[in-house]
């Protein structure tokens, strides 16, 4: 059954934020993402090719269609369209800041990029981070290139819009680490296993504003030391760093 021109019209609608934001809903589309995300978000509408729905008879959707390559093509917002594409209802999130006290959790300052905000979702994923607490102006979650980005780590992996600076004041005796050019050595200092880990934006790294209330000082240091190198690491990179020296103390 072909994809209506009024589904495809929506579908494509939602690659802007206030459409999402007024439907509640986002797009996703492969196998992975799609079979991730169906386990942890309500589908309202799914579109796939007779082969994938094949295989996957039990996959719950509001509405569904069986159709071809070519038609979701036409739906699809990637270069390269895969066998489904569904909408999904946004997740509402219940944000319980306390939780940094005996976890360690992410922050992001005003991440802009949405394959770096995708990637770094993909990451808390995989070192066991759960929640990650992000600056208002922070890129949007939903971005379908931020959903695609995670690779289906947006099923397991809270994602919270906060004003991170009054957040960040409520933390009393709680560390919270920041990578920063002024920092100390990671590699050297005492880290624990609960806390925030600010990471700033791809340009400006942490605004000096939330830099005030970072108690805890971090520098991920190039070598060999002294040698003329890039000016700093890509954010998503730097917080894979990060993460993986967090957890191999733990």
């Amino acid at each position: 059954m072909p994809i209506s021109k009024n589904r495809i019209k929506y579908i494509h609608s939602l690659e802007q934020k206030k459409t999402r934001r007024e439907e509640g809903v986002f797009v996703a589309e492969g196998p992975k993402v799609t079979g991730d995300l169906l386990e942890s978000f309500m589908c309202r509408y799914l579109a796939a090719t007779a082969e994938w729905m094949e295989t996957h008879p039990e996959v719950q959707a509001l509405e569904k269609d069986i159709t071809t390559r070519e038609e979701l093509q036409r739906a699809s917002l990637l270069k390269t369209p895969q066998d489904v594409i569904a909408i999904f209802n946004q997740r509402q999130e219940n944000t319980d800041t306390s939780v940094v006290s005996n976890q360690l959790c992410l922050a992001l300052d005003d991440v802009q990029d949405p394959g770096n905000l995708g990637t770094i979702i993909r990451i808390a994923d995989w070192f066991g981070i759960e929640h990650i607490f992000c600056s208002n102006s922070t890129a949007d979650v939903y971005n379908p290139k931020v959903v695609q980005a995670t690779m289906g780590a947006l099923a397991r992996v809270h994602v919270h819009y906060v004003s991170l600076i009054e957040m960040i004041k409520g933390l009393k005796g709680i560390p919270v680490f920041g990578t920063l050019l002024d920092g100390q050595n990671i590699y050297d200092q005492e880290l624990s296993q609960h806390g925030l880990i600010v990471m700033g934006n791809e340009g400006n790294g942490i605004t000096s504003e939330v830099r005030k209330f970072i108690n805890r000082k971090l520098y991920i240091p190039n070598y060999p030391l002294g040698r003329s190198t890039s000016e700093s690491l890509n954010v998503a990179v730097a917080t894979a760093i990060a993460c993986a020296e967090f957890r191999r103390r733990g």
